[in-house]
């Protein structure tokens, strides 16, 4: 089918800038962009199965989410209680609580549980305009359990109209069973998670929790190495409360993404200008854990670092239900400007999920994933604080419903 959308500005985000096209229209064949430009550049002859008037308003790429933990059990409301009484994220672990306390839930959860809580959840992002979601495991920590979530994970694209990619990310805490045994797991992790789970196909990445409370630097080396060899991409939590040297092993291992990155340095952001690694910045975590170490922007900016940004949606310390939101604090807490935020969750997203050949942006030859936005220019987008802007949500050249 070949459609013709005209009447609009489009915000193509080619380059990771505005790269806006006013008065554009665009020809959109097999749910792929064939053409982009002014609509008086138009072949006034040519015909078309379906054209749309889309009124003038703000065309941009369809948002990605790239950094999720979507599907888990139960809910953390009471350590968010704890927090505000001065709990610290760490004592909260060390108590049980924190991600294990996700991982008792999530395995006493049924497939079906999981994915109608899960399902739930997705609907409020993809109403925002977010029509690329990234799903991480993390919360089975063993075999059967992993394998449950990224099913989970893999069921939500059957049935909604977004692309999902899923990450293991069995190297996340250290389950009961392993207490005072983390190389054990590890042992587990690379000898029969993960071999076994990307074996079934339900493994698109690989990502680890490099963190004092988590993983050391070494046992996550031996995770990148078994992905490695399997073939998988990798992605790190990295320097997210302190400075181990997560960001440097996700550059050697050349990553797509260290994410959240609160405590890189200036040697960890020339180390991933060379590598191509993105780092993820996750504002709704760094809000609801009340940090006050901010990611290192100028030192990011300075060296050419992709900055994406995320949701990072999880029940414990980000219990985000809008991308939207996480541009405004984008913008207010690390001091991005709109632009940089707007190509943070569309086309970086999509270099962080190393997809940027066929999403984020609107070029030819991409899918035509895109949002309509009644706004009056793009910087509005980062602008308002919650609520949802009148939308309508195009996947693959398709208006969708959700």
């Amino acid at each position: 089918m070949k459609q013709l959308w005209h009447h609009c500005h489009a915000v193509t985000l080619a380059g990771g800038h505005y790269g806006i096209v006013r008065d554009a229209a665009l020809i959109i064949e097999a749910g792929r962009i064939a053409w982009i430009g002014i609509e008086a550049q138009l072949d006034r002859d040519a015909n078309f199965d379906e054209v749309r008037d889309l009124g003038g308003r703000w065309l941009t790429p369809g948002l990605i989410d790239c950094h999720t933990h979507l599907v888990f059990g139960g809910d953390r409301s009471n350590e968010f209680e704890q927090r505000l009484e001065g709990v610290s994220y760490s004592e909260i672990a060390k108590q049980g609580g924190g991600i294990v306390s996700s991982v008792r839930a999530t395995r006493e959860a049924s497939f079906d549980e999981l994915l109608a809580s899960a399902e739930a959840r997705a609907r409020v992002l993809l109403r925002e305009g977010v029509t690329t979601l990234e799903i991480k495991s993390g919360y089975g920590l063993d075999l059967e359990s992993e394998r449950k979530m990224l099913k989970v994970a893999r069921a939500l694209g059957e049935r909604l109209p977004v692309d999902v990619l899923t990450t293991c990310l069995a190297a996340h805490a250290l389950p009961p069973e392993y207490r005072e045994h983390s190389d054990g797991y590890i042992d587990l992790v690379c000898e029969t998670i993960l071999p076994t789970l990307a074996k079934e196909g339900l493994v698109d990445a690989v990502d680890g929790f490099c963190e004092g409370i988590a993983f050391s630097v070494e046992q996550m080396r031996r995770v990148f190495e078994t992905a490695k060899q399997l073939g998988l991409p990798l992605k790190l939590h990295a320097e997210q409360l302190s400075h181990l040297g997560g960001c440097q092993l996700a550059a050697e291992f050349g990553a797509l993404s260290a994410d959240h990155v609160e405590y890189a340095d200036k040697a960890d952001s020339r180390a991933m200008a060379q590598s191509s690694t993105a780092a993820v910045l996750l504002p709704g975590a760094f809000l609801t854990l009340r940090e006050t170490q901010l990611p290192p922007i100028a030192d990011f900016r300075e060296q050419g670092v992709t900055m994406a940004l995320a949701s990072d949606l999880n029940p414990g310390t980000s219990p985000v239900l809008s991308l939207r939101l996480m541009m405004n604090l984008g913008c207010t807490l690390f001091r991005l400007t709109p632009e940089e935020a707007l190509a943070g969750v569309t086309i970086n997203a999509a270099k962080a999920l190393g997809i940027d050949a066929t999403h984020g942006s609107l070029e030819v030859g991409k899918w035509a994933d895109a949002v309509v936005w009644d706004i009056t220019g793009p910087a509005e987008l980062s602008y308002w604080l919650g609520g949802q802007l009148p939308v309508t949500v195009f996947k693959a050249g398709k208006e969708v419903e959700v």
